[in-house]
């Protein structure tokens, strides 16, 4: 009799664990806002490094 009590005690174990949902977190707890940083502090457009961010077959190959 007690392998037909054990699997009832696990199920409100279970039940009394996993039963129900967290509670939610609130949006503004899971957002945060800072300013944003420039990537090159000198603040310039570099043209000749700006490619090196992209791959192409036909470059790759000299065509």
């Amino acid at each position: 009799m007690e392998s037909n009590s054990t699997p009832d005690v696990a199920a409100q174990l279970r039940h009394a664990r996993f039963g129900k949902l967290p509670e939610r977190i609130a949006y503004a707890d899971m957002v945060e806002e800072r300013p944003s940083d420039p990537r090159d502090p000198s603040g310039g457009y570099d043209p000749e490094g700006s490619w090196k961010h992209f791959s192409c077959l036909a470059l790759d190959l000299g065509l």
